[in-house]
C-alpha cells in the first residue's frame, strides 16, 4: 500500500505558510540585522580607509613611472591628468607613454568620491598624494583623517 501525502490534507486547504510562521521567520530576520548590522556596518569604514591607501599607493607607483619615462614627476599644475593624458602645459615630457600609466585610463576619485590633491614638489618629500577622508577637509581625526603618502602604516 502507497501512501500518498495528498490523502492527509483536508480537500479544499492550500499548502504554505501560515501568517504566524511569516511572523516569527521575520522576527528571527531582524534580530540577525540588529547583531550583525552595527559590525558589518563598522567594518564599512574600514574598507574605505584601506582602499584610499591602496589607491594612493597605486597612483604612486604610476607617478614612478612617469618619473623613470621622463626624468621628473608632473608638476603640481599638470596634476593626476597627467598620468592619462599627454600634458599640454609646462614641461612637455618628450617619453610619455602611449596609454597613459594608469590601468583604467583614468584618475581614479577616493573612496568617498572627492579627487584626490596632489603636489609636486610636495610638503612631506617629492611628491604628496592626499585624500582629505570622509569629510573632505583638511585635517581630522578618525575617518576624516588625512590619509598621506608620506604616513602609510
Amino acid at each position: 500500500m502507497s501512501l500518498n501525502i495528498r490523502t492527509f490534507r483536508r480537500p479544499g486547504h492550500e499548502a504554505g505558510f501560515t501568517l504566524l510562521e511569516l511572523m516569527v521567520v521575520i522576527v528571527i530576520l531582524g534580530l540577525l540585522a540588529a547583531i550583525i548590522a552595527p559590525r558589518i556596518i563598522g567594518r564599512a569604514d574600514e574598507a574605505r580607509v584601506t582602499e584610499a591607501k591602496v589607491q594612493i599607493q597605486n597612483i604612486e607607483t604610476a607617478l614612478k613611472l612617469y618619473k623613470l619615462d621622463n626624468g621628473a614627476y608632473p608638476s603640481t599644475e599638470q596634476g593626476l591628468a597627467s598620468l592619462v593624458e599627454r600634458p599640454t602645459i609646462g614641461v612637455i615630457p618628450r617619453n610619455w607613454r602611449e596609454g597613459g600609466y594608469l590601468e583604467k585610463k583614468k584618475v581614479p576619485k577616493d573612496p568617498w568620491g572627492a579627487s584626490f590633491v596632489y603636489l609636486s614638489p610636495g610638503l612631506h618629500g617629492d611628491i604628496d598624494i592626499v585624500s582629505h577622508g570622509a569629510d573632505g577637509m583638511k585635517g581630522g581625526d578618525k575617518l576624516d583623517k588625512d590619509i598621506g603618502n608620506w604616513d602609510m602604516d
